[in-house]
């Protein structure tokens, strides 16, 4: 237990420049974003059907859906392209 309390109890004591603080919250959207993005293309055989069901995952986020929204809409979009292509 000590490992894992040990650096959250030091980090909590320490004050991180405004710099600093801003690129380590974004890292987690960079590293969910390059772990998203070569699925997405490689999805199916053909690229643009991922592209399209991450369109619209992007789309329905954008107006701030429930994420099961987004990603039961991304499905279907996957399965409609994949019907009509």
């Amino acid at each position: 237990m000590v490992p894992r309390l040990l650096p959250a109890w030091v980090m909590d004591r320490m004050v991180i420049p405004g710099f600093v603080d801003r690129l380590l919250k974004n890292i987690p959207y960079a590293a969910l974003g390059a772990l998203i993005f070569p699925g997405v293309l490689l999805i199916d055989k053909n690229p643009v059907i991922g592209l399209i069901g991450g369109g619209v995952a992007v789309v329905l986020a954008y107006f701030r859906m429930h994420t099961m929204l987004v990603i039961i809409g991304a499905i279907a979009a996957v399965i409609v392209a994949k019907m009509v292509v």
